[in-house]
């Protein structure tokens, strides 16, 4: 299985399906594709509606027409502009689609508002997901600060754990690593840096203090990918 850091909390999992989570590549600085390259994905997961993670949902299913994974309001309101493939979900709900690959919304503590226009919409409860494909299991945190939940995770055998570390919006370099020793995965992964000077941080202090805390750690830059 390869996961490839596609900039900001935009990842691309890929193995014998292909799920895209948060796809913000337009307006990211830190895109290295471009929106069309992504149009054979199987599914894509909305872990929020901040349109930094929102990003190009639309665009990508309509043109792929994968699966739209999401909570229960996010889904309708994809609905509602025409996206007919979602399934909607919620915390703590698990489902298993008929190719093997499934997928666990988990808690999240942060925010969900849909900017539409000058509308603001409800999104529902943010969420992270659990990504269960060919024997493995990916974590993304979605946007989040540190929570006692995330003790759970240890009981899914997390392989890869994506966490944030930008801190202001999302849990810091300190904070991220304590969820790492929480969740026990085989690796941990940085994400939501970097992107805007709000949430400028340096992904090697969480390598470091990670590692100090028992558990593996990386940093994949932008573009680049790793094989689990």
């Amino acid at each position: 299985m390869r996961l490839t850091f596609l900039g900001h909390s935009a990842w691309l999992v890929e193995g014998s399906k292909k799920v895209v989570i948060d796809p913000f590549i337009t307006g990211n600085p830190q895109a290295q594709i471009g929106v069309e390259d992504l149009y054979d994905v199987d599914y894509i997961v909305v872990t929020h509606g901040h349109s930094d993670h929102l990003g190009d949902t639309y665009d990508i299913a309509r043109h792929s027409g994968a699966t739209v994974i999401s909570n229960y309001e996010i889904s309708l309101y994809l609905f509602s502009k025409g996206i007919q493939n979602v399934h909607s979900m919620h915390i703590g709900g698990k489902y298993i689609f008929s190719d093997g690959i499934g997928f666990k919304l988990t808690p999240a503590l942060h925010g969900s508002a849909i900017i539409d226009g000058k509308d603001v919409i409800y999104g529902g409860n943010p969420v992270g997901v659990i990504v269960f494909m060919d024997d493995r299991a990916i974590y993304h945190a979605g946007d989040t600060g540190l929570t006692m939940d995330m003790k759970l995770l240890a009981d899914e055998l997390i392989d890869v754990a994506l966490l944030p570390i930008g801190g202001n919006y999302t849990m810091d370099v300190k904070d991220a690593a304590k969820a790492a020793s929480f969740i026990k995965p085989k690796l941990a992964i940085p994400m939501h840096y970097n992107t805007f000077p709000v949430i400028e941080a340096e992904p090697e202090e969480f390598v470091k203090e990670a590692k100090r805390l028992g558990i593996n750690a990386q940093v994949v830059a932008p573009g680049q990918s790793v094989e689990i």
